[in-house]
């Protein structure tokens, strides 16, 4: 007997992976910490390391200074939030990286994260810590941040997502199709876990981490939620000028839940920009999210007298120029 639309499965179900985020250079040089505060501190905490991708994950932090822990996407890396943690470090911020398997569950990523963040609470003096997640870092992030376990963190949290399909990834529906479970004889399930990992049954529009959003600690104390419009978009374009592909990965439908979007301390912004353009590349300055960050508070403003200096640094970091 012929299963039908096992094609569309497993085409939907590679989509679901999400988008790489493709850089081209090597992410192994240590952070320029020129501006960042004396570490009196060294800390060897499982999954939280230096965002880059050099074998050595120890931490070398100022206790007394609050901490921003990155939260990357899935086909990514810590490395590739070395520019942004740059940045920080020219406004003297300190930044460190989760690192996760992006097809483990994502709730198991989550409370990996969580007790990483508690660990390191446990080493430093002030209490600020933030985590900013991208794509499906920020659902992660926000899982870490909910629940009884974030309570135990003690910590005044504040939490940035950009991009994350909190509604489940369009894509994957077929993942959570009953109908498509029975016609196929059971083999969705088998199809969805070979192509994006055991996170498949959290990921798709019915699943339960996606319908029934834990509350957040009351500990989270900001919540910014930046949603990408990414239509029109392009991430790579021809000698011509023509978009070669595209940079359109969620749906504003896809970013939206209502379950989460009514829940204090929510802030919510929508912004024009691409999936990767908003946290830029080796093509892209992320000039929106900097902007959002700084105007938000999440990251430091940049002083009259450096501004030039700071431009210099992002063309340098994200283009390669200079």
């Amino acid at each position: 007997m012929r299963t039908p639309h096992l094609p569309a499965v497993l085409f939907c179900a590679w989509l679901a992976g999400c988008a790489a985020v493709p850089d081209e250079r090597e992410a192994t040089a240590p952070i320029d910490g020129r501006r960042l505060p004396a570490p009196d501190v060294e800390l060897a905490i499982a999954g939280l390391g230096p965002c880059t991708d050099a074998a050595d994950r120890t931490l070398h932090l100022d206790s007394r200074q609050p901490v921003n822990v990155l939260v990357h996407g899935c086909f990514s890396s810590a490395g590739r939030f070395r520019a942004l943690a740059q940045v920080y470090a020219f406004q003297g911020q300190q930044a460190v990286c989760f690192s996760y398997d992006d097809r483990d569950r994502l709730s198991k990523s989550a409370a990996q994260l969580t007790a990483a963040l508690a660990q390191l609470r446990q080493h430093t003096q002030s209490r600020d810590l933030t985590v900013i997640g991208h794509s499906q870092g920020g659902l992660v992030a926000r899982r870490a941040l909910a629940g009884a376990a974030a309570d135990a963190i003690d910590a005044d949290l504040r939490l940035v997502t950009i991009s994350a399909p909190y509604a489940g990834i369009g894509a994957a529906d077929h993942c959570g199709s009953r109908v498509l479970r029975v016609a196929s004889l059971g083999l969705v399930a088998p199809i969805c876990h070979l192509v994006t990992g055991a996170k498949w049954s959290e990921i798709h529009f019915a699943s339960r981490f996606i319908r029934e959003p834990a509350a957040l600690s009351p500990r989270v104390r900001e919540f910014l939620k930046l949603e990408t419009d990414e239509r029109d978009s392009c991430r790579r374009h021809d000698e011509h000028g023509d978009c070669r592909e595209d940079d359109y990965v969620f749906s504003l439908a896809e970013q939206r839940q209502p379950a989460i979007d009514g829940r204090a301390p929510i802030m919510v912004q929508e912004v024009r920009a691409g999936h990767v353009e908003i946290v830029g590349n080796a093509r892209t300055v992320p000039d929106k999210l900097i902007a959002i960050l700084q105007q938000r508070g999440f990251l430091a403003a940049t002083e009259p007298e450096r501004r030039v200096a700071f431009e210099a640094l992002l063309q340098r970091l994200y283009l390669g120029e200079g």
